[in-house]
C-alpha cells in the first residue's frame, strides 16, 4: 500500500481526529524508513524483499581491531579471554579464517560479502586514492548485510568503529549516504574514523556529533557494551518476535592502547621474558589446544626485527610495560563482550543467536615501531621520541594522556606461528585471524575446530543462509552485484566437509597473494611495517619475488616451494593477475598520501570563517595548516561577569592546539607537538568585558616538510607571548580528532579545569567568529 493509499484508508476507517494522528505517525515512520534505506523507494522495496520467517536467529557480529592470531588465550595467547572461550565451548573455533590485512577493506568486505577492491574499498580510508578500486566510495550495487536484514524484518544496530565513509563526507555537511544509518543500520553509536581515544572518544550518535557521557570512570568499550545491551533489551521487550542484528566493533585493540590501570596490573611482570620466548610459548599452547596441527613450525624472524636479548635493560622494561597494557586492553574488551553475551542469556535470546566473534580485522600492528611508542601518531610520521622521556612517562602508559602502541616485536610474536603482520597481505601474519561461531540451537559439535578456508566475504552469505534469506538480486531499485563469499553454514555440522571457498586474492600496499585449492603464492613488496617510509622509497611491484606454499601440509607458511614448483608458481601468478584485473586491484601502488583526484572540503582555499556550533570537522577536511605559515583570528564578546571555555580547537591528546579561556577567564593558546614539545601561551589577566580579538600567528621556517617556526599570541593587537617550535607535523596531528568551534569534542591537546564539563564548552560569552588564514 502506498502512503497515499494509506491516508485514504485511514480517512475512511477512523474518525477525523484519530485519522490525523495516525497519518502523522505513519508518515513519520515512513520518513524514518526512507532515510534508513537511502532511497525514497525504501518502503516499496521492503515488500519486494523476502521476509524473515518465524524462528530466524538473532545475529551478533563482533569484530575486534588489530589482533593477532595468537593473542587470545582461546588460541594459545597470553591475554585471558573467558568470553571468547565460553563461546568456543558452545560453538566452533575456525583456524583458517582470513581478513584482508587492513581495516577498512576488511570491514567493507565483511558487511557486503564482496571483495573489497571490487566495490571500490581496497584501501584504508585515510590513504584512499583516485584508482577505482581504492577510491573509498562503496559501490551501490553491493548493499550491506544490515540493509538486507533491515528490509527483511530485522532490527539493526552498529556500535563502535565504522571507518567506511570517505573523510570528506564525515562532517556536518554530509552527504550521509555512506554513514551507518544510511547503510542499513537503524541505530549507530560509535566513531567514524580508524581509531579514537578510549577515554575521550570522537563519538557520534547517528549522524550527530556528541560528547561522551560524564564521569571520571568512563571507558569507550564499556560504554559501547552498555549501549548494545540496552538496545537489544529494548528490541526484545517491545518486539519479541522480531529478530535483531548487532554489529559490535570496538576500537580495541587498535592504538592508542588505553585501559583502566587495575587491568594493566593483572599482567605485571608477565612479559619480562620477551617476545622470542613468548612466541615459542604461544605455539606450544596452540598445539595443546588443537588450533594448529602438531607438526606446525615457527616461521623465521623477519630481517630487521631485533632479538629481545639485543635490547638494553631500559628498552626491555619499556617494551614489557607496553605489552602488559596491550594484553590488559584485549582482556578488558573481551570482558565487555562477555557482558553482552550474559545479557542475551538473561533475556532468553542466547540459544537462538548466531554469535560470530572475529578476533581482529588484520594481524597485529607494527605501527609503534621497533621500540614501541607513547605517541605513535608522531612516530608514524617520523617524529622521534627520546627513550629517556618515554621511560619517565612509563606510569602514563594506558591512560588518557598517552597515545601508546606496543613494540613491533610483540606484533610479530603474537602472530605466532606465521610470518609478518598487519598490512602484509602476502602472508598469513597479516591475513589470518581467529574466529569463533556459536549458535546453540543449531551447532551441535560444541567445542569443535574447523579448518576449511574462510574469508571475511563469507560472513554475509553465512548470515543470510542462517536467516533463511536469499541474496537479493535487486535492492532499493539497484541490481546487486553477485557476492564473492561462500556461506560457511555447511561447515557447522561436518568438520571434514570439503571447503567451498577455493580461490581468493589478497592485496594491500602491493603486498599480494593468491590462494587456490590449498596453495598460496605470495609476493612481499619490501616495506617493513615498523619502519617509517615515504612514497619516494617505492620500488616497482615487478621487482618483487614470489614465494609458493602448500598450505595443506604447511600450516604456518614456512616452506617456500617456489624453486621446486616453478610451473605451479607461474600458474598461480597468472591466476592472481586474472583475479586482480577482475576486482579492480590494478594498477598496484604502495601507500601514498594525498594522491590527486579525490574531493576535499577545504579545496585550495586559504581563508576560512567558522562560527559557533561547527563541530566534528575531520582534520583532513579542514584548513591545511601543515608545512606553512598561518594565522587565527577569533572575535569574542565577554560580559562583565567573565567567560570560560574553548573558542576553537583541533587535534587531541596526541597532538593539536586549543585556543580557550581558562577557569579564571584568561586567554590561552596551547600547542602540543606530540611528545616533543608543548607550548602554552597565556595572558596575565582575564579577558576584559566587551569585544576582543584573540590572534595566533605561526611563522613557518619554510624550506620543506616538518620545519620549525615561531608561535605568537596577541590580544587586541598587543603581544601576549611567543615561543619557537623545533619542528611541526609533516602531515597531521591525528587521523580521528577534529576541528571544533565553541567546544572540544574528543580528547584535548590542552589541560582544561578539573571541574570543566566534558568538552569544556564556551560559556557566558559569545564567539562571533573564528577566521583562519593560510600563508
Amino acid at each position: 500500500m502506498s502512503s497515499k493509499q494509506g491516508r485514504k484508508w485511514l480517512r475512511q476507517t477512523f474518525p477525523p481526529m484519530l485519522a490525523a494522528g495516525a497519518v502523522a505517525f505513519a508518515l513519520c515512520g515512513a520518513a524514518r524508513a526512507e532515510e534508513a534505506a537511502g532511497s525514497p523507494a525504501g518502503i516499496a522495496n521492503t515488500a519486494q524483499v523476502p521476509q524473515v520467517q518465524a524462528g530466524a536467529p538473532n545475529v551478533v557480529l563482533v569484530l575486534l581491531d588489530d589482533v593477532s592470531f595468537g593473542a587470545t588465550s582461546t588460541f594459545g595467547g597470553p591475554a585471558i579471554t573467558p568470553a571468547l572461550e565460553s563461546l568456543a565451548r558452545d560453538g566452533l573455533r575456525y583456524n583458517r579464517f582470513h581478513t584482508t590485512a587492513i581495516c577498512s577493506p576488511t570491514r567493507a568486505s565483511l558487511l557486503s560479502g564482496r571483495n573489497a577492491h571490487a566495490i571500490n574499498m581496497g584501501a584504508v580510508m585515510n590513504v584512499a586514492d583516485s584508482r577505482p578500486g581504492y577510491i573509498g566510495m562503496q559501490a551501490r550495487d553491493a548493499s550491506t548485510i544490515a540493509e538486507i536484514l533491515r528490509q527483511s524484518g530485522y532490527h539493526t544496530a552498529a556500535f563502535g568503529k565504522w571507518h567506511q565513509t570517505p573523510e570528506w563526507e564525515v562532517s556536518q555537511a554530509g552527504p550521509f549516504d555512506r554513514w551507518p544509518t544510511r547503510q542499513g543500520f537503524e541505530k549507530f553509536y560509535g566513531f567514524m574514523g580508524g581509531e579514537t581515544n578510549q577515554f575521550e572518544p570522537s563519538l557520534f550518535d547517528g549522524t550527530t556529533r556528541i560528547v561522551r557521557p560524564a564521569g571520571n570512570a568512563y571507558h569507550l568499550t564499556e560504554d559501547l557494551a552498555d549501549q548494545a545491551i540496552g538496545w537489544t533489551r529494548a528490541q526484545t521487550s517491545l518486539t519479541p518476535d522480531k529478530p535483531f542484528f548487532v554489529y559490535f566493533a570496538p576500537g580495541a585493540t587498535h592504538a592508542p592502547l588505553q585501559v583502566p590501570k587495575d587491568w594493566i596490573e593483572r599482567y605485571r611482570g608477565q612479559f619480562d621474558g620477551g617476545w622470542d620466548k613468548m612466541r615459542e610459548q604461544i605455539l606450544a599452547r596452540q598445539k595443546k589446544l588443537g588450533v594448529v596441527p602438531a607438526n606446525t613450525v615457527l616461521t623465521p624472524r623477519p630481517d630487521g626485527m631485533p632479538e629481545w636479548n639485543s635490547l638494553s635493560g631500559d628498552e626491555q622494561k619499556l617494551a614489557a610495560r607496553l605489552m602488559e597494557t596491550y594484553a590488559a586492553y584485549l582482556a578488558h574488551t573481551d570482558f565487555q563482550i562477555g557482558r553482552l553475551v550474559q545479557s542475551l542469556k538473561e533475556s532468553g535470546q542466547y540459544d537462538n543467536t548466531l554469535f560470530i566473534y572475529i578476533v581482529g580485522d588484520n594481524g597485529g600492528s607494527a605501527e609503534g615501531g621497533a621500540a614501541g611508542s607513547l605517541n605513535f601518531m608522531g612516530t608514524l610520521q617520523g617524529i622521534p621520541e627520546k627513550q629517556a622521556d618515554m621511560l619517565a612517562r612509563m606510569d602514563d602508559i594506558g591512560d588518557s594522556h598517552s597515545y601508546a602502541q606496543y613494540s613491533a616485536g610483540w606484533a610479530w610474536a603474537l602472530n605466532s606461528p606465521f610470518q609478518w603482520m598487519k598490512t602484509v597481505a602476502s602472508h598469513l601474519g597479516g591475513t589470518r585471524n581467529p574466529m569463533v561461531v556459536s549458535w546453540p540451537k543449531r551447532i551441535t559439535d560444541k567445542g569443535g575446530v574447523r579448518s576449511q578456508f574462510g574469508h571475511v566475504n563469507d560472513i554475509t552469505p553465512t548470515i543470510l543462509e542462517a536467516a533463511g534469506l536469499p541474496a537479493p538480486a535487486q535492492l532499493n531499485g539497484i541490481a546487486q552485484r553477485k557476492m564473492d563469499g561462500t556461506s560457511l553454514v555447511y561447515s557447522f555440522a561436518d568438520p571434514k566437509a570439503p571447503e567451498r571457498h577455493t580461490t581468493q586474492y589478497f592485496e594491500v600496499f602491493s603486498n599480494r597473494a593468491i590462494y587456490h585449492d590449498g596453495w598460496m603464492a605470495s609476493a612481499f613488496h619490501g616495506r617493513r611495517p615498523w619502519i617509517f617510509q615515504t612514497s619516494s622509497d617505492e620500488t616497482s611491484p615487478d621487482d618483487d619475488r614470489w614465494e609458493l606454499y602448500d598450505l595443506r601440509k604447511d600450516f604456518s607458511q614456512s616452506n617456500d616451494l617456489a624453486a621446486k614448483e616453478p610451473q605451479r608458481l607461474e600458474a598461480m601468478k597468472a591466476l592472481f593477475m586474472e583475479q586482480a584485473a577482475a576486482n579492480q586491484v590494478l594498477p598496484l601502488k604502495g601507500p601514498v598520501l594525498g594522491l590527486p583526484g579525490l574531493p576535499n572540503l577545504s579545496g585550495k582555499r586559504t581563508e576560512f570563517s567558522f562560527y559557533p556550533g561547527l563541530v566534528g570537522v575531520p582534520e583532513s577536511s579542514g584548513p591545511k595548516m601543515a608545512n606553512r605559515s598561518w594565522s587565527i583570528r577569533a572575535a569574542v564578546d565577554v560580559p562583565p561577569s567573565g567567560a570560560r571555555g574553548v573558542i576553537a580547537a583541533i587535534g587531541g591528546s596526541d597532538a593539536g592546539w586549543s585556543l580557550y579561556l581558562d577557569g579564571d577567564g584568561k586567554p590561552r593558546f596551547t600547542y602540543k607537538l606530540f611528545d616533543m614539545k608543548t607550548v602554552d601561551l597565556a595572558a596575565g589577566n582575564a579577558l576584559p568585558a566587551g569585544k576582543s580579538m584573540l590572534e595566533v600567528d605561526f611563522d613557518y621556517d619554510g624550506g620543506g616538510y616538518a620545519k620549525g617556526g615561531t608561535l605568537k599570541f596577541s590580544l587586541n593587537g598587543k603581544p601576549v607571548g611567543a615561543e619557537r617550535l623545533p619542528m611541526s607535523p609533516p602531515g597531521f596531528f591525528s587521523i580521528i580528532e577534529t576541528f571544533d568551534v565553541g567546544i572540544d569534542t574528543g580528547s584535548s591537546a590542552a589541560h582544561y579545569p578539573d571541574n570543566a564539563a566534558v568538552g569544556y564548552p564556551f560559556e557566558h560569552g559569545q564567539i562571533e567568529r573564528v577566521d583562519i588564514k593560510l600563508r
